[in-house]
């Protein structure tokens, strides 16, 4: 029997692709709690209000590159700098729609990005995603 993740955010500006991916998640039963946030700072401010309640991380992190106030990279860049106690169980997938090769190289040389995915992201990667966590 699988795990179910207790929580995840997903990090990017797309409302269509939000509503879609928490659709499929929640059909599927892969998530009970998914928090959304619309750029980068939105979410570092809750990972900071987490580690002040003394909560848990999100176990997956489904992050956009190019959002308005703080892109994907910027994310990584903060999120890098908190204790590693803190993030080391949450896995960050950087999902874009993005082929640029650089984009997808600098993902892959940074050890907090589990992978890099292009959009739209299928269902069967979703579950993986989701159930080898």
């Amino acid at each position: 029997m699988r795990t179910i993740i207790e929580n995840a955010f997903i990090i990017d500006d797309d409302d269509i692709y939000i509503f879609g991916i928490k659709k499929l998640v929640q059909i599927k039963k892969l998530c009970k709690e998914i928090h959304t946030f619309s750029n980068g700072f939105d979410a570092l401010q809750r990972l900071k209000e987490l580690e002040a309640q003394k909560k848990p991380f999100p176990e997956i992190i489904l992050l956009d590159i190019n959002m308005p106030v703080m892109n994907g990279w910027e994310f990584m860049e903060k999120f890098s700098e908190i204790d590693e106690s803190l993030r080391k169980d949450t896995k960050t997938y950087m999902v874009s729609s993005s082929i640029d090769p650089e984009d997808i190289e600098k993902a892959n040389k940074l050890r907090e990005i589990e992978e890099y995915i292009i959009k739209p992201i299928d269902l069967n990667t979703l579950i993986r995603i989701f159930t080898t966590t």
